[in-house]
């Protein structure tokens, strides 16, 4: 009887676990801006030198947050104008637009670097750059 109990009670409890965690988890859902953004930035093939979540090329710095770090404007001048290391890729204005709302999509998709935690010897977790 109690092993039947418990075999039963294992049961359930499996069946909760396996399916309680595949709910599909739906993200921001992407503008038609920001589509055409992604065609374009695959089209000139930017991921050759340029990162998400640190994933890509390396001559070029990672674009994850580069809208809420340096902004919409600083990221748009630099893809139209190009620099010294980028070259000027001629795009239109409405390319330049579509591309920085791509970027502003994938800013809000997550942070990178990921943030760096301490767990202590007693249990509890902190920040590492945090003074207590």
């Amino acid at each position: 009887m109690i092993f039947g109990t418990l075999f039963l009670s294992f049961v359930f409890y499996s069946a909760y676990i396996y399916t309680a965690g595949t709910e599909v988890a739906h993200g921001p859902e992407i503008s038609d801006e920001a589509r055409r953004g992604q065609q374009v930035y695959q089209e000139y093939n930017c991921m050759a030198c340029h990162q998400f979540y640190g994933l890509g090329g390396y001559m070029g710095p990672d674009l994850t947050n580069v809208i809420s770090n340096r902004g919409a404007a600083y990221a748009g001048a630099f893809i139209a104008a190009g620099t010294a290391t980028m070259p000027n890729l001629g795009l239109s204005p409405e390319e330049t637009s579509d591309v920085v709302a791509f970027l502003g999509f994938v800013d809000t998709t997550g942070t990178y670097p990921p943030k760096n935690y301490d767990v202590t010897w007693y249990g509890t977790v902190r920040q590492e750059d945090d003074p207590q």
